[in-house]
């Protein structure tokens, strides 16, 4: 959310083309009035014994104008020149009055709705209306004695006609300068509000992005955690049966015969494996293809594992309960990664794979009697999948050597059991 407060945002300057029609509209405004004057002279309504020439008149409708067109540019400096120029008309009894109070009303909502500073646009609109309020109430006293001798022909009687007069002409003032102070008021809080609406929108396109970069480094390394679980596994196994092939061939031909026959099925395996995950990338959620391996194929990694020449003790613990897809093929993953880190770095003889059924967890415990270590940046990136995945299920991993020699990985991932016949969870 944006952190600037009304009084700190600043509106920003107008545009190229803003100034443009700022500027085509005020010589417009210059053109109507001094049409205006004249058919005001032509009609008499200036023709007073104080009333300068024609073109001091013209001088001071042009003054009073012409700064318009520069409204947005500068809204303190022209409105505080059109109500100077304004007054100074007045004083001459030279101005035009109908055209020159739009102007004046149009430079006063300038100020306000432009007003670089907020405080000091406050300031100086209610300063010019004090300074207009107060030239009003010296020009009823300078023409006091004129309005006394005033026929107020037709006057009703119900008021008093000179009273009258004189309110009347506070409240038209009054009415005319608070309209233009509120409107000026509501065009700034309304650029404000938009400008707002497009800073809020602007974060949220940026809080979209990052959210898709996020949704992207995430498969990115769902992917590259696939991927590497299921090479790494079944390459490291078929390593291992080569090598026996190779000690093997001239020895032994049956046992190297069994070993190329694993070494063809890992190969497959992988393959299809491989096969699998890419038909899933390029299918859309409807069509991929079925779900990984799960929690039900940890034999096979048992199997893989003493095909590669361990003595491996698999057993299951508990009453077998269907499990989440995400949660069985976390924990079938987790056991291919530790079962695939002791046949590459751990030199052992044996795998104990120990599955259990707790309440509201599963538990894998994997353990070897290897040399109880990790040396290497593949077994690193090993364990940084399962972190990954246990951290996903908010379970907990334990891994280290175990005192009696070996090493140990121990995982425990909450989850709630699956409604059998209906896919939900309980």
């Amino acid at each position: 959310m944006p952190s600037w407060t009304a009084d700190e945002w600043r509106r920003p300057g107008p545009t190229a083309a803003q100034m443009r029609n700022d500027l085509w509209i005020g010589l417009a405004c210059v053109v109507v009035v001094v049409l205006n004057l004249f058919l005001s002279r032509s009609a008499g309504i200036l023709a007073t014994e104080d009333s300068p020439g024609r073109i001091e008149q013209i001088a001071w409708a042009v003054g009073t104008t012409l700064p318009l067109a520069w409204r947005r540019r500068w809204p303190e400096a022209v409105a505080i020149v059109i109500s100077v120029v304004y007054i100074g008309g007045q004083i001459r009894v030279a101005q035009e009055q109908q055209v020159t109070s739009f102007v004046l009303y149009a430079a006063m909502y300038t100020l306000g709705a432009w007003g670089p500073n907020r405080q000091r646009a406050r300031f100086e609109r209610l300063g010019i209306i004090v300074v207009m309020f107060t030239w009003l109430t010296v020009s009823v006293a300078m023409a006091w004695d004129k309005i006394l001798n005033q026929d107020f022909d037709g006057a009703s009687g119900e008021l008093p006609a000179l009273w009258s007069v004189i309110f009347n002409l506070y409240i038209v003032n009054a009415i005319y300068f608070a309209s233009v102070y509120l409107v000026g008021d509501a065009a700034w809080n309304a650029a404000r509000r938009l400008a707002l609406v497009e800073s809020q929108a602007a974060e949220l396109r940026a809080a979209q992005d990052a959210a898709a970069e996020r949704a992207v480094l995430g498969e990115r390394v769902r992917i590259a955690r696939e991927l590497h679980d299921v090479v790494a596994h079944h390459v490291s196994v078929m390593g291992i049966q080569a090598s026996a092939c190779r000690r093997a061939l001239d020895k032994d031909p049956e046992r190297a015969r069994t070993a190329l026959t694993a070494i063809e099925e890992g190969a497959r395996t992988a393959v299809d494996e491989l096969r699998r995950m890419l038909g899933a990338l390029r299918a859309s959620g409807a069509t991929a293809e079925a779900a990984p391996a799960g929690i039900d194929r940890v034999g096979e990694i048992a199997d893989n594992a003493r095909e590669a020449g361990l003595e491996v003790h698999f057993a299951t613990f508990g009453d077998p309960m269907p499990l989440p897809d995400s949660v069985s093929q976390a924990a079938y993953r987790i056991v291919q990664e530790a079962a695939t880190n002791t046949l590459k770095h751990a030199h052992a003889r044996t795998l104990d794979i120990r599955i259990r059924y707790l309440s509201g967890e599963l538990e894998m415990d994997i353990a070897d009697d290897g040399r109880g270590g990790v040396s290497s940046p593949a077994a690193g990136m090993g364990l940084i999948g399962m972190r990954e995945r246990v951290a996903v299920h908010e379970g907990t991993l334990e891994h280290g050597p175990r005192g009696d020699g070996g090493y140990r990985v121990r995982v425990r991932l909450p989850y709630t059991p699956v409604l059998v016949g209906t896919g939900a969870e309980a």
